[in-house]
């Protein structure tokens, strides 16, 4: 790749009409990171729907990111590297919208000898010629010559959560659930609860000491006031509580709070108290990962820890009735391993076999499935193209199956804490959906496992 040279013209070979310019397009992404930067977030700049009604109706851009372009001009070709800004005057003529393409032209005006100062009339135009700024630079040019190759620019990517939007939006279109949240007695807990509710999604019901709970959130200064409170002397006793009132149809929901998983599940496993159903809990993430073109689906990263064959079925199934009811017809089911091709002496390339005859059959249902597959060539086309796997779900998966409980919360771990992605994450296949929540968790986390389980919630009510 040629590399970009930046030569500048020191004040001696500058004369009266000089002329440079630069064109670029100025897009959404630039819009947004400028007032990422800047900390203008004027609805006109970043609310489309607020946008709308203004006097523009839509999205433009901010006056001062066009001007920039001005700069760029002055600071690598008229004068260029070296050049000192001094005044700029500035007159802002018509608005820039996403999608256009700006010429920014400065010409020389004028030279003051004795301090090296350069007079410029800058003018920005749109591709139909509009003029959408004008105005007067000052700048004292360099008097040594300055060559040298362009700095390459970092590539930035912008993490909008658009996914994480959307699933909150469409849990909050109705009345918040009821949620059983058992033994709250860390901020931890207390919190989801707060902020869940506050977002309208839940409404909650805290299961444990009383004392301890106010106490605790006093401490965070959490408001809880408007909370009821189901007084449980201990987090065996709470889990058993809690679960009870979702059996009772108080509760729509289950949520933990500071107790073990185990023991929550304990007490939802139950056979004559519980909340089990014909079908095997197994846990999903739905997670939003920047790079990735679709939502992303792991399973089983938090409850079945080495899964059999059997359990994989149910854990598949699962994971493609929450797809469903996502919007998702037909996911595709990678089913992972560290290799391609099946071994006898490698567990999870046999599971995946028959795991993939079993769809064939009807055994499995409303999913196209593939493997074993190994985590590039499920999600990347390009690896898979290289390996020349030729497969419907290879390179385009929407659920990622994994052989055991260490390589799904790894994976889904990695993704969060390397990748920045969003994860929401419930269990499934008790009679009502159960939200685990995480001290590593952020807000988003939070809110969005809360959204992902009032869908499903509402799904199970239809």
């Amino acid at each position: 790749m040629q590399t970009e040279w930046l030569e500048n013209r020191v004040f001696d070979e500058i004369k009266p009409g000089d002329s440079a310019s630069v064109t670029r397009e100025i897009t959404l992404d630039n819009i947004i990171l400028f007032s990422a930067i800047s900390g203008d977030v004027n609805p006109a700049h970043l609310d489309p729907e607020y946008a709308a009604t203004d006097m523009f109706r839509g999205i433009i851009a901010q006056g001062v990111l066009t001007a920039g372009l001005i700069s760029a001009v002055l600071g690598t070709k008229l004068p260029g590297p070296g050049t000192i800004y001094i005044a700029q005057e500035l007159k802002f003529r018509a608005p820039v919208s996403p999608g256009d393409a700006i010429t920014a032209t400065c010409t020389v005006t004028s030279l003051l000898p004795e301090k090296h100062r350069v007079i410029l009339d800058c003018h920005c135009v749109n591709q139909h010629g509009t003029e959408v700024l004008s105005g007067t630079a000052t700048v004292q040019a360099p008097t040594e010559k300055v060559s040298r190759p362009a700095i390459a620019l970092p590539e930035v990517r912008l993490l909008r959560h658009n996914r994480f939007r959307a699933l909150l939006a469409r849990a909050t279109s109705g009345a918040p659930i009821p949620t059983a949240i058992a033994h709250p007695c860390d901020e931890t807990s207390l919190r989801a609860a707060v902020e869940g509710a506050e977002r309208g999604l839940i409404d909650p019901i805290l299961v444990g000491p009383t004392e301890k709970i106010l106490s605790r959130a006093a401490a965070c200064q959490l408001d809880i006031s408007k909370f009821h409170i189901e007084h449980a002397p201990h987090s065996h006793a709470a889990a058993a509580q809690a679960v009870a009132l979702v059996r009772a149809g108080k509760a729509s929901l289950l949520m933990k709070g500071s107790l073990h998983t185990d023991e929550l599940l304990h007490e939802v496993m139950q056979r004559d108290t519980g909340l089990r159903t014909g079908r095997r809990l197994s846990h999903v993430y739905a997670m939003d990962v920047p790079s990735y073109p679709r939502p992303l689906f792991i399973t089983d990263a938090a409850i079945n820890i080495a899964p059999t064959l059997e359990d994989k079925i149910a854990i598949i199934q699962n994971a493609i009735d929450l797809a469903h009811v996502l919007g998702i017809e037909t996911p595709r089911v990678a089913i992972l391993a560290a290799v391609e091709t099946i071994n006898p002496a490698m567990q999870a390339t046999l599971d995946a076999a028959a795991l993939c005859k079993m769809a064939d059959r009807g055994q499995i249902t409303g999913a196209i499935l593939d493997g074993p597959l190994a985590f590039d060539n499920a999600i990347s086309p390009a690896a898979a193209a290289r390996k020349e796997i030729k497969s419907p779900v290879a390179g385009h998966a929407d659920i990622l199956l994994v052989p055991d409980i260490e390589a799904g919360n790894i994976l889904a771990k990695q993704l969060t804490f390397l990748s920045s992605a969003d994860a929401a994450g419930i269990v499934l296949g008790a009679k009502v959906p159960i939200i685990l929540t995480s001290r590593a968790d952020d807000t988003r986390a939070r809110l969005a496992s809360c959204a992902l389980a009032v869908i499903a919630a509402g799904a199970k009510e239809a």
